[in-house]
């Protein structure tokens, strides 16, 4: 049974204040949660309403279904709940001079970031720099919109100027009037840039940008612009085209 204290700490974890407080994030659903336990992730607790887990005894709690519903974030449970600890070093990427590195300035919506880290775990993206204003990667929708990538994703959150500063690797940057991605040529050893859902990539960050790369629009629809965990995925595609044709 849940205590009020265990009941009151998980809800809290919703919140990136508290997160950072108790240096603890929270995971849901069998997959997700399996996925973090073979990680370098330490376990700090397990909520389970089914018994199909391994774990250390004083870590390992059977709750009921009523239970599970007052600490899930979502709608349905998925027949478990478990807390680990948020690194107690958040090191900063190194910038080496080989792969193709992702760096997402601004980026805000939970769900993008999910799939964004998804794509980079598909494709093999050396490194995710995110921006210190990209939304928290700890971030319960976050963590289940990855799936699980995010345990083998290398991914961190600085200053971009810092990044940029130490970067040696050409820079590409999304944006509407860049030139068309299909007909660029494209290092295999870049940095790709993505901005912001409603602003782009900041004045801050333009600076640093060698060439701009657009996804040309093939319909005569009045669509603004793509979602930019879609824009990423097109990009690094192309990207990675590129060495897989090499091979």
């Amino acid at each position: 049974m849940l205590s009020k204290n265990q009941l009151k700490l998980i809800n809290n974890l919703k919140s990136k204040r508290y997160r950072s407080k108790h240096k603890l994030f929270m995971t849901e659903g069998v997959k997700v949660i399996k996925e973090f336990l073979k990680s370098d992730y330490e376990l700090d607790a397990l909520y389970t309403s089914v018994d199909i887990f391994s774990a250390e005894p004083d870590k390992y709690f059977l709750i009921d279904e009523n239970e599970l519903k007052k600490i899930s974030c979502l709608s349905t449970p998925q027949i478990a709940v478990a807390l680990f600890k948020i690194p107690a070093d958040e090191v900063q990427v190194p910038t080496g001079n080989k792969g193709l590195k992702l760096v997402l300035d601004g980026v805000r919506d939970p769900g993008n970031l999910g799939t964004i880290i998804r794509l980079c775990d598909w494709f093999d993206v050396q490194e995710l720099i995110c921006s210190s204003d990209t939304v928290d990667c700890y971030n319960p929708k976050v963590v289940q919109a990855t799936m699980g990538s995010m345990a083998r994703v290398k991914m961190s959150y600085q200053e971009l100027e810092t990044f940029f500063d130490k970067n040696t690797l050409p820079v590409y940057g999304s944006y509407m009037d860049g030139e068309p991605i299909y007909t660029s040529e494209v290092a295999q050893d870049a940095v790709i840039v993505m901005g912001n859902e409603a602003q782009g990539i900041s004045q801050e960050t333009s600076r640093y940008i060698q060439k701009r790369v657009s996804i040309p629009q093939f319909g005569k629809a009045e669509v603004e612009s793509l979602n930019v965990a879609t824009a990423t995925a097109i990009f690094i595609n192309e990207f990675k085209r590129l060495s897989f044709t090499e091979k």
